[in-house]
Formats: C-alpha cells, sequence, structure tokens
C-alpha cells in the first residue's frame, strides 16, 4: 500500500515546520480585513517594529475597542459602569472559552503542541492603564 503523509497546515507552515514549544520568532505580521498592508511587529515589545507604536491588534487596542462597543450597545452611566479587567472580560465570555478550548484540544490532537500563553499578569489591565 501507498500512504500519503498528510500535515496539518498551521499558520502557512505544516507540522513539520513548526517551531518547538518554547521557541518563538521574533518577529510578528499581522493583517486584518481593510488593513493597507502588514503590521510587523517585535515579538517580544507588541510594538511596530520601525515606530514603536503599540500593534492595532493589540490585547489593549483591542480591549479598549471591545469596551466601547459594550457602552454604545448598552449605555450606562459611569458611576455604573464596573470595572471590569481583560482576563475578566474573556472568563466571563463563554462562547470564546468553549472554541479556545476546542483550538487548544485540537492542536494537541493533530500533534502540534500546546498553545503558548502569556503571563497572567499581562491581561490584568482595564482601559485606561
Amino acid at each position: 500500500k501507498n500512504k500519503k503523509k498528510t500535515f496539518t497546515l498551521l499558520n502557512c507552515l505544516d507540522s513539520r515546520q513548526v517551531s518547538p514549544a518554547g521557541k518563538s520568532s521574533t518577529v510578528s505580521l499581522n493583517w486584518s480585513l481593510g488593513d493597507v498592508g502588514l503590521e510587523e511587529i517585535s515579538s517580544s515589545t507588541g510594538r511596530r517594529r520601525r515606530s514603536e507604536e503599540p500593534s492595532h491588534l493589540s490585547r489593549h487596542s483591542l480591549f479598549t475597542r471591545w469596551v466601547r462597543l459594550q457602552q454604545q450597545v448598552s449605555p450606562l452611566t459611569t458611576s455604573n459602569t464596573p470595572v471590569v479587567t481583560y482576563c475578566a472580560s474573556k472568563m466571563a465570555a463563554g462562547c470564546y472559552q468553549r472554541t479556545l478550548q476546542q483550538f487548544t484540544s485540537a492542536l494537541q490532537s493533530a500533534g502540534l503542541g500546546k498553545w503558548s500563553r502569556k503571563p497572567s499578569k499581562c491581561s490584568n489591565f482595564t482601559v485606561g492603564e
């Protein structure tokens, strides 16, 4: 029998090319629909490599947009608005948590290792910090 080898693609790399756990690149390329071009980010700082500005896809930037969206959908007076951290907001998002669990399980099942996570201290911030 002739068996063909199949490789799972992850970020345009097949499983033979995936870096070993704990060995990440120093550069990240970000792009989203509507962007003019790629955003080149230093993996160690999370800032744009040429200008040192924060990425528009950073945790802080995305969380700021999320809080603004929540305020537009369900406006509350400032005194009634609870101070919620990025981490607490993610933990409260049931659909997100279920999807994350499915994703991380799929990575492990495919032999692609564990999803690397940042330390929890990186997630304990509120908008305005």
